[in-house]
Order: C-alpha cells, then structure tokens, then sequence
C-alpha cells in the first residue's frame, strides 16, 4: 500500500466501533489519525438502537489495541460475559476510548465527508497519483466546507444511515416517501421513547431478520399493556423455518430466546405472519397508511398505523466518486471478499479470516472496512471489523507479514473463521453442533456444500453492527 507523506494523518470516516478501533491500532503505532463521523457523538448509529441488546458478549465487543490504550489510562472494563445493549456499548466503551487525548485531540464530531480525491487529480487522473494526498471534503454542522489532507483513508462509515427500501426489489415502493411520516427504518424503541406511536395501533413489519423479531417481540410487550395493539409480520420471502432456525440448540442463548418466542407468539395468533409478501402501494389514511401488496401472488390490502421496515441496510458509495474503487457487482464488498460473504450462497457456516489482501482497492492507500465492506451481506460482526482495521494499519505502517497473519476467534454465532485461531479448536455455529462437516453450522450451509458452494456466515449486521434482513 503506497503511502503520501507520513508526515500527514490518516482519515478515518466513521466513529463507530471500527472507526474507533482503527484509531486506537494507528495511536498504538505511533501514526496521527483523524476522525470525522456525522454524528454529533461517537457511535451515533448505534444511539439510535441504543435499547436493543447485542447476541454477543463484551469480550468479544471491544477490540485489542483499544483495551489496551484504556487500560492504561485506568478503565473500568464491563464483565466480559455480559450482553451490553447500543447504549451501554457507547457510553462504557467508545466514549471513554473517544477520550482519550491522543484520539479525542483528533476527533471531528458533526463532520459529513462529502467527498474524497486525490490532490490535484479526478478519478482519471493516473500520472503522480499514488504520490498524491488524499484530500477528503467535508460540512461541518453549520454547513461550512473544509477539506483536509491525509496520507491514507479508511472508510467506516457502516451502513446504517442507508437503509433498504420495503420493495421486494430493492426500490422503494410507490407511495413510500409519501407516508414517509408513518414509516420506521431499523429498529424503533416501541416500548418507551416511541411509544406513543404504536400503542393501540395495527403495526405491519416488514423483514425477515433479527432486527423484525426484536420489533415484533418489542410490540408484543407493548401489546400486553395496551391489548389494542395489532401486529403483522410480513416475509418477503417464505423463509420463517430458516428464520427461526436454532431455537434452544442456538449456541448464542439471547438470539435462540429471540426464535423460541417469536415463534410461540405466531401459535397463539399474536403475531400474525403473511408470507410470501410483496408490497405494491403505499397510501395515506385518515389514520395511518393503506397497502396494496400481494400474499402468495394473491392480491392483498391492509390499513394499518404503523409500519416498521426492518430489510436490511446497503453502503453510501456517493461520496467515493472520485476515488478508484472496485466492487462486486452483487454484493457491493471488495472483489475478493464477496465470494466469502455472498448470502446467495451462504447461509451459514464459516467466514475465512480477512484483511488487507481481501479489502484493497485500485486506490492505493484507500480501504473501506466494517460493515460497509460487506456491502449488502447480511454478515458483519464487529470481532470481524477489529481484525481487518488491525490488518489495514499494520500495512499503513509497513508491516507487511502482521498485515497478512489474520486471525479471528469469534462468538458461535454462525460466523467463525474458516480456520480456527491458534490453539483453539473449530465448532459449531448458529444451530448448535455442527450438522453435517466441522466447518458447516446448519442444514441448509451442508447442502450448499454438496452442491459445490463453500458455506458462509450468518452472523447479524445490526445487532452486532448493524442488523439486516
């Protein structure tokens, strides 16, 4: 990775868990960072599932080089085992690695980039190139301009701030931006911060990931206090048994509870499922919002209060126009990571540890790590974002062999590395033991297999980063 002057520093887009991280590696190695995230706090994404509980335990949350540097300055760490929530992820971990002087000195809050070049030169400028600053524009919160110039960029800015439409294909459906006042996207608090929003009302989510069970078992709890309250779940595909898969053999016990319930709540007719759906117009009500759709290729038509949209997030590649990047036409991860993550291919299993080899760009001195490395896959853990930034800043100082010595032990969430780390043994992942092969975790991973696809992860994005469908 060709390195402008070291004498500058290296932007950071993002100051999530990853962006912090990779801050806490470059301090670890003596090179200047400078971070600038959106947010007028450091985690702002995860603020707004601040309520919602992560499946992984703290030890698996806070990455290496950032113990190491609050440790010195005398942190009190959370119990290793415990499963900490958004909030308490950034008010006991990233806001005290946030203050430490060496990274608080160089943090930028309330700056959106814009947009990133090369000193001097568009995206088709080749001559000097690799010799030239980046140099990344952004707003401030009053809207002024400012540019600064760096000798690298690391991209992780997630995809949290980018979520999928409810359309089955992708695009919004007609009529979505016009109710855009009764739609959520993500994971609302329905039982304290919005609950005047949906109590009493007829609610429709919409997703057929962890974030959906976590608002629909949320809305069930605000349905025992007020027995008005009227929840739909609709599946864009028919795919509730992969869904629920796990149940009490799920070797991560808060997301095996997740399944179990939701799973009782759609017996006793508390959630009410449609499945196969497919919304088709979305238009305003005296109270709320009517939709056409289809169910199982039948015309549909429901009025409801509320809606919920819960499909998943994608990566903001606008401001990189002017950077040399490539991506996999599917997927939207690097090249050489999407094979690893596809979900056409996988649905869980193993996902190989990665860095810089697997993360690089046309763009000398340019990554984009975290959860928008994975583009649209569903699959992201922060355990997998700690060592691609470790691995990224090991080759930004010129340590190549750290750089390409990737491991990774993560939860049994799904997710593992291909190989297991040194001294530690494989197991099995989202379904309990190991099914059918040591590096396969479900049935639906062992077919893959035999039918000549390698398997993959199916960890969560935005419980443990940023959930999708």
């Amino acid at each position: 990775m060709t390195i402008f002057s070291p004498d500058l520093p290296v932007a950071i887009i993002g100051a999530g868990p990853v962006g912090l991280a990779a801050a806490a590696h470059l301090v670890a190695r003596g090179i200047q960072p400078v971070i600038l995230e959106c947010g007028q706090s450091v985690g702002a994404s995860l603020l707004e599932w601040a309520h919602v509980r992560v499946f992984s335990p703290w030890r698996y949350n806070v990455d290496a080089a950032a113990r190491t540097l609050l440790d010195q300055a005398g942190w009190q760490a959370p119990d290793p085992e415990a499963l900490p929530n958004g909030g308490e992820l950034v008010a006991q971990y990233l806001k005290p690695l946030a203050s430490l002087p060496r990274i608080a000195a160089n943090l930028k809050l309330g700056a959106t980039v814009t947009g990133i070049t090369r000193e001097g030169r568009d995206k088709v400028g080749s001559e000097g190139r690799e010799q030239s600053a980046f140099v990344v524009r952004y707003a401030d919160g009053d809207g002024a301009e400012h540019r600064v110039r760096a000798r690298a960029v690391i991209d992780a800015s997630g995809t949290w701030t980018q979520p999928n439409p409810m359309g089955v294909d992708g695009l919004s459906v007609p009529g979505e931006a016009a109710v855009a006042g009764r739609i959520a996207y993500g994971i609302p608090d329905v039982v304290h911060a919005e609950r005047e929003r949906y109590a009493g009302k007829r609610v429709l989510v919409v997703g057929s990931g962890h974030s959906a069970i976590n608002v629909a078992l949320a809305l069930m709890e605000l349905q025992q206090d007020d027995p008005r309250t009227e929840i739909f779940w609709a599946l864009r595909r028919n795919s509730i048994e992969r869904l629920l898969g796990g149940g009490l053999n799920d070797q991560l016990p808060e997301r095996g509870a997740l399944g179990l319930a939701a799973k009782a709540a759609m017996q006793d007719g508390r959630l009410r499922m449609l499945a196969p759906f497919a919304a088709q117009h979305l238009s305003p009500t005296q109270d709320g919002v009517r939709v056409e759709a289809t169910l199982g290729g039948e015309p549909f038509e429901i009025d409801v209060g509320r809606i919920v949209v819960t499909t998943g997030f994608r990566p903001d590649l606008s401001f990189l126009r002017e950077l040399r990047v490539e991506l996999d036409p599917t997927v939207e991860a690097p090249p050489k990571l999407a094979p690893l993550i596809d979900p056409n291919f996988h649905s869980c299993g193993t996902v190989p540890a990665h860095g810089i080899d697997e993360l690089s760009h046309p763009e000398p001195g340019f990554a984009i790590v975290g959860s928008k490395s994975y583009g649209r896959a569903p699959t992201f853990l922060m355990a997998t974002g700690y060592e691609q930034v470790r691995s990224v800043v090991a080759e930004l100082a010129g340590d190549h062999l750290a750089a390409r010595v990737v491991e990774l032990a993560l939860p049994e969430t799904g997710v593992c590395s291909a190989a297991p780390a040194v001294g530690e043994a494989a197991s099995g992942c989202c379904g309990g033991p190991t099914l059918a092969r040591t590096d396969a975790c479900c049935v639906a991973d062992a077919k893959a297999k035999d039918a000549g696809k390698s398997g993959c992860g199916c960890g969560t994005k935005s419980r443990d980063m940023a959930a999708a469908e």
